[in-house]
Parts: C-alpha cells; sequence; structure tokens
C-alpha cells in the first residue's frame, strides 16, 4: 500500500503534463492532376526493334522484359545448333558419297549402299535448310517481340479505363443483345 500511491501519483503526474517538442505546421494537400497525359516517345519501338537487331535480347532488356531474354537465345540458340548439327551430318553422307564414286569402300558408312548415301545427304540438307529458316526466323521474331512490346507500354491499362462485351434483354421482346460497354471513371 505504501509504494501504490507514490507510483500512482508518479503516473498522474507523469500522464497530465503535455509535451510538444515540434512546432506544427499547416499542411496544405495538393490533388494530383491524373487526366494530365504521360509523355509519349515515338522513338521507344525503333530503338527496341534497333537494339534487338544489333544484339538479340538487347531490345527485350530495353524494354525491362529480361525474363525473355533467356527465351530468345533458347530459341536461337537450339535452331543454330540443328542447323550445325546437319551441316555437318550432310556433308559426312556427300563426302561419302564422293569417295564410293571414286571408288573407296573404307568410311565409316561402308554398310549403306549408294541410294542410301544420297537419301541422307537429301534428308540432312532439308534438316540444315529448316534449321537455317528457324534461326532467321526466331531472329527476326526477337526484333518484332521488342518492336511491338515497346509500342504496347505506352498505352494506358489502369482500372480506371474498362472496355466489356455486355449482354442485356431487349425491352420490348426481351431478346438477347450483345453490346460492348466503354467506361472510363473520374
Amino acid at each position: 500500500m505504501n509504494k501504490i500511491v507514490p507510483i500512482s501519483l508518479l503516473f498522474f503526474l507523469i500522464g497530465t503534463v503535455s509535451l510538444f517538442a515540434q512546432v506544427k505546421k499547416d499542411t496544405v494537400l495538393v490533388v494530383k492532376d491524373t487526366s494530365k497525359l504521360q509523355e509519349i516517345d515515338p522513338l521507344t519501338p525503333a530503338k527496341a526493334a534497333f537494339y534487338s537487331a544489333i544484339l538479340p535480347g538487347l531490345g527485350q532488356a530495353y524494354n525491362k522484359k529480361y525474363w525473355k531474354i533467356p527465351l530468345v537465345y533458347g530459341a536461337i540458340g537450339t535452331s543454330l545448333y540443328f542447323y550445325l548439327d546437319n551441316n555437318k551430318k550432310y556433308h559426312d553422307y556427300r563426302e561419302a558419297y564422293k569417295r564410293r564414286l571414286e571408288g573407296y569402300n573404307d568410311d565409316k558408312y561402308k554398310f549403306l549402299d549408294d541410294s542410301r548415301l544420297i537419301a541422307g545427304q537429301k534428308f540432312y540438307q532439308r534438316n540444315r535448310d529448316l534449321s537455317l529458316l528457324f534461326v532467321v526466323g526466331f531472329y527476326a521474331l526477337n526484333i518484332i517481340d521488342a518492336n511491338v512490346d515497346a509500342a504496347l507500354i505506352q498505352f494506358n491499362v489502369n482500372e480506371r479505363l474498362s472496355l466489356r462485351p455486355e449482354i442485356y434483354p431487349d425491352a420490348v421482346t426481351f431478346r438477347p443483345n450483345v453490346g460492348l460497354t466503354f467506361n472510363y471513371h473520374f
């Protein structure tokens, strides 16, 4: 009991004293203008396409889509690997056929006859050409992707802007009508 009175008196005195260490300032709230348009750089898509043409994947890095870079190199690298592999096998079959025409039969394809060597050449030549087409196609796709992505980054896609299909009944015939609503919330 003796200790309760001084402790409660101490809490009472501390609780009633108000200390202000800082001077309260009048704050003015400034409303941000959300209708102000963002600055659009028309050269951004061209820069991204140029960077991707110089070095595949550089346009994706310019657009800050880093996850696409391994896809670009994976696609181009795989196609390039198959091009080199098919080119090597094509030349192996071609050299074996040339040696066979010269009268030698000491190559690693001695178990194949001449028609099989010709068929192997045609097969690997076709696959080599297709692989080269894929390399060029993926390279072009890399440039197109960087260009389109840079162009689409500048579009406004916030929550206030929406476009959605709607099905509603007709007031007279009660048949369903299909419409498209465009909403912009201020």
